[in-house]
């Protein structure tokens, strides 16, 4: 019997966060795939179709919110949940970002036990 992975795609700019969130999932057992770029996060989205993105919101060419509309406009990925990232927390930014798509969005700092508990929450565990 196989044991199948939830897959978790982090896309961030920051390599120190990407490689902290990476850590705290994988001992979660989850499959975690990372993209320091907006356009890699979606190269790999597309061939490895992941269950949950974590995005950060200010990168450089993409910005977060522009990524996560163009996943919510390919219907093949409809369900991917979309949790986006940011030091932004002010009400417009977390307006803009649930209006594009996400499903949740967490202020940075965060505690890694946030994240998780949201992660879960999302995903049904």
């Amino acid at each position: 019997m196989t044991d199948i992975k939830i897959k978790v795609l982090v896309i961030d700019d920051h390599e120190d966060l990407t490689t902290m969130v990476r850590d705290v999932l994988e001992s979660r057992g989850y499959e975690v795939l990372t993209a320091n770029t907006g356009e890699r996060g979606l190269e790999i989205a597309f061939t490895e179709h992941p269950d949950l993105i974590l995005l950060d919101v200010m990168m450089p060419q993409m910005s977060g919110y522009d990524l996560c509309q163009r996943v919510r406009e390919n219907p093949a990925w409809q369900g991917i949940r979309i949790v986006m990232l940011s030091a932004k927390g002010r009400d417009i930014e977390v307006t803009k970002g649930l209006a594009v798509g996400a499903d949740a969005y967490v202020t940075k700092p965060f505690s890694t036990k946030d994240l998780i508990a949201k992660v879960q929450e999302l995903l049904g565990e």
